[in-house]
């Protein structure tokens, strides 16, 4: 019989486990299902570092139902894109798993979250960013990464109709690694989301800037979603000790894209954690760039919680971002479908902490 079949109560297993986890103590509220604040609002979704749902066949699941429960959700909550923070795999190029860091080639982790993925392929747009392991081996070791092959432009035609702009990769190359996508909001705000590698060189920064200062963006609200750019301290992040010489981390994308704009107005990341500590993955400040309009900037990822760096992949969690009919209010919901899946475990589906649940303004 297919092992497969059996991931849904191999899933009810582990979360059932950890619902006593002093991690999630601020919740325990009575379950509400996910619904808008506003009828008239509309949503974006933002899915946190999904490597360590891929790694490991029995994560795997997880991953999936997060997606179905968005492509269940599109209509109901007016989903109009979804956004995913990077580091897609752990494995890039490892081709001998050792069954402790993970027990899946990169090839077949690279499968899985295509597969994942495909779930909302022609159902709602995504885009989903490099991060630092979707290159070389294990950890970016070169600049090479195998996301072009399994996210090629036409995977999602929906993503494929609103893509703009591109950029060439690390080999010369164009990519969906540096790549814009072009919206307009069902209250009239036009947005434009810009997607970035791994530690953007400076030519893709150069690239970024004049991409955005094109007349045609000049009254677009650009979403600007890269891997590393803030640490739990809600610091821009100076420098990280990876092998490549080559790459700008938050600081220098502060100070040589988002400040200098006149249109970023929301930078959205992943990439941090520390196991079994929510606040080890998020963070958030508000800083005014060079046109005097904030710039609100969100890390969150979950990757390490549910068991720590190699344990279920993140216990499900993702944010959704309800924009309000007045076209500046922005309000976040974090929540997990995988708690949600069993009443036995819905009481814990929600963080509501003022940095889990908190609205911000766009100008």
């Amino acid at each position: 019989m297919n092992s497969k079949l059996f991931l849904p109560s191999l899933l009810l297993l582990w979360f059932v486990g950890l619902a006593s986890h002093p991690v999630y103590a601020q919740q325990g509220q009575p379950y509400a299902p996910p619904q808008l604040s506003n009828s008239q609002s509309w949503s974006l979704v933002l899915l946190p570092d999904p490597q360590s749902y891929v790694k490991f066949e029995r994560n795997q699941g997880a991953l999936e139902l997060m997606m179905g429960w968005i492509a269940e959700n599109i209509e109901s909550l007016h989903i109009g894109m979804v956004l995913c923070t990077g580091d897609l795999v752990e494995h890039n190029d490892w081709l001998n798993p050792n069954g402790t860091q993970g027990n899946q080639p990169g090839k077949q982790q690279w499968e899985a979250v295509a597969r994942a993925f495909g779930r909302l392929d022609g159902k709602v747009p995504y885009v989903a960013a490099t991060g630092n392991h979707d290159y070389g081996i294990k950890n970016i070791e070169y600049r090479r990464t195998n996301y072009n092959q399994y996210f090629p432009v036409d995977k999602n035609p929906l993503s494929q109709r609103l893509l703009r702009d591109v950029g060439i990769d690390g080999d010369g190359y164009p990519s969906l690694t540096n790549a814009t996508y072009e919206f307009t909001s069902p209250h009239g705000r036009k947005f434009l989301v810009m997607v970035l590698e791994f530690a953007p060189r400076d030519t893709v920064l150069n690239w970024a800037l004049q991409t955005i200062n094109q007349p045609q963006y000049t009254d677009h609200t650009v979403i600007l979603l890269t891997h590393s750019y803030l640490n739990s301290e809600s610091e821009h992040i100076i420098k990280e000790n990876y092998p490549i010489t080559d790459g700008n981390y938050g600081a220098a994308i502060w100070e040589k894209l988002v400040k200098p704009s006149k249109n970023i107005q929301l930078v959205l990341s992943g990439h941090i954690g520390k196991p079994d500590d929510v606040m080890g993955h998020i963070g958030f400040r508000t800083d005014t760039n060079a046109a005097g309009k904030k710039v609100q900037q969100m890390v969150f990822n979950a990757q390490a919680l549910g068991g720590g760096w190699h344990g279920n992949g993140g216990d499900g969690w993702l944010r959704y971002l309800e924009f309000l009919p007045d076209g500046k209010t922005v309000k976040v919901n974090t929540f997990s479908p995988l708690f949600a899946l069993s009443p036995a475990t819905r009481h814990l589906a929600w963080r509501t902490a003022a940095y889990d649940a908190f609205t911000f303004t766009l100008d």
